[in-house]
């Protein structure tokens, strides 16, 4: 108890630095946001016809995007979410650089009715490091 009081500093910084990755690992399913990794996202689009929307910005998206993928850029969203108006009780695989952005479009979705929404774990950059292809 003595080296608690002593070091409270240290002590409240390690119990934020652990709450934050619990966060960081269980957040989303504390949301209510459903992830897809690379393997589940590839069943969802080759075998019940899911839709890979890009919500990063046009720049990055012509630098290299998922094959058939639709992009909607995440400030956009709200006001374009009548686009995928025929995907609402389809899944929508949701896609990023890093996954950020497209669990935030997955939260907007989700308030919207659509309720098939797969964040795609680690976006753009696990796609990469899976060695899958990219068009341009």
């Amino acid at each position: 108890m003595q080296f608690i009081r002593d070091n409270i500093g240290l002590v409240s910084v390690a119990c934020l630095s652990g709450a934050m990755l619990l966060w960081s690992l269980f957040g989303n399913r504390m949301r209510g946001l459903k992830e897809a990794g690379i393997a589940e996202a590839l069943q969802l689009i080759n075998h019940k016809n899911a839709l890979v929307l890009d919500v990063r910005e046009a720049k990055e998206f012509d630098a290299g995007h998922i094959l058939n993928s639709k992009l909607i850029p995440l400030g956009n969203l709200r006001q374009r979410a009548n686009e995928l108006e025929h995907q609402r009780e389809q899944p929508i695989v949701v896609v990023c650089r890093s996954g950020q952005r497209s669990s935030a479009a997955c939260t907007l979705l989700g308030k919207q009715g659509f309720s098939q929404v797969y964040n795609l774990s680690g976006g753009i950059l696990a796609w990469e490091k899976a060695n899958m292809p990219l068009e341009k």
